[in-house]
């Protein structure tokens, strides 16, 4: 078996190595993953600048391949250019933090897992809740656990899973449950901060979302110290809906009612705004 191993951490990230370590149990590894840090990107791609790959080695051992890019770049060129053929398995992480709820459609690591089911293959995203001194290899040896698991219960179609493990479940004994992603809306805030040139920035703040009252999801279980496994589909279609629309009528050919035109204005200037301190003013913390 051929396994293809990513993350949005980084290559060097210990999340990663130990998943590298673990996953040697089901069969060659590769791994190919970002040369920095690409939390929160999403599925961004590039195709706009050079994708520039760095083969890793740790002394004498080779490691990996380094990416200028970011985890779904990672997956393209591992599947297509750097495995001898077309993985068997990819598994994304271990990210530090969840990648529950709606960071779903936010995490480089679950995009990593996406991509990897683009090609026809089964993908995990794998995430740990953050601790500074968190137990990875604990938590790769859970992680891979539950991938061979999967993988020997599971029908022939490939599939895309989440899985998400909280630092209780690295103790004692931990469960495993199914649940779906919640969808909860995040109350988003952002803390107003000044920097020495008296300019306003901002830095996105908050705590994780409340789980939806009343449903078992990915959330309510992370709470109650369980591992929660989702299956996922990049297919965002609502079907239910397109059924009502196929008979909505759309008329293109009669003239469209006259709007009253916009009063030309000349382009927005962009100004940034400061606050001015007095002299020898203490500037750092200085938050409103």
């Amino acid at each position: 078996m051929i396994v293809l191993v990513t993350n949005d951490d980084g290559i060097y990230a210990p999340g990663l190595a130990a998943l590298r370590r673990a996953l040697t149990e089901l069969g060659e590894v590769y791994l190919v993953a970002p040369a920095t840090e690409q939390s929160g990107v999403s599925h961004a791609i590039t195709y706009l600048t050079p994708l520039i790959v760095k083969e890793v080695f740790h002394g004498e051992e080779q490691w990996g391949w380094a990416v200028q890019g970011s985890p779904a770049d990672c997956v393209k060129i591992g599947a297509t250019e750097i495995c001898p053929r077309m993985p068997d398995l990819v598994v994304s992480g271990i990210n530090s933090g969840f990648n529950a709820g709606i960071n779903v459609l936010y995490s480089g690591t679950v995009a990593a897992a996406i991509e990897g089911a683009f090609y026809g293959v089964t993908s995990f995203a794998v995430s740990l809740q953050f601790d500074e001194h968190a137990d990875y290899d604990r938590a790769a040896d859970l992680a891979c656990r539950v991938v061979r698991q999967v993988v020997s219960q599971k029908g022939p179609d490939p599939q895309l899973y989440n899985m998400n493990i909280p630092q209780a479940a690295l103790r004692g004994s931990p469960r495993v449950s199914t649940v779906p992603m919640d969808v909860v809306l995040h109350h988003d805030r952002f803390e107003k901060r000044y920097d020495p040139w008296g300019r306003e920035y901002f830095w996105l703040t908050g705590s994780p979302p409340a789980s939806t009252a009343g449903q078992k999801t990915d959330l309510t279980e992370l709470a109650a110290g369980n591992i929660t496994l989702t299956p996922l589909d990049y297919n965002l279609t609502r079907a239910a809906v397109v059924a009502q629309m196929e008979n909505w009528h759309f008329d293109l050919e009669s003239a469209p009612e006259q709007l009253p035109s916009a009063p030309a204005v000349s382009p927005p200037l962009m100004r940034t705004q400061r606050k001015v301190f007095p002299k020898n003013a203490e500037l750092k913390g200085i938050v409103r």
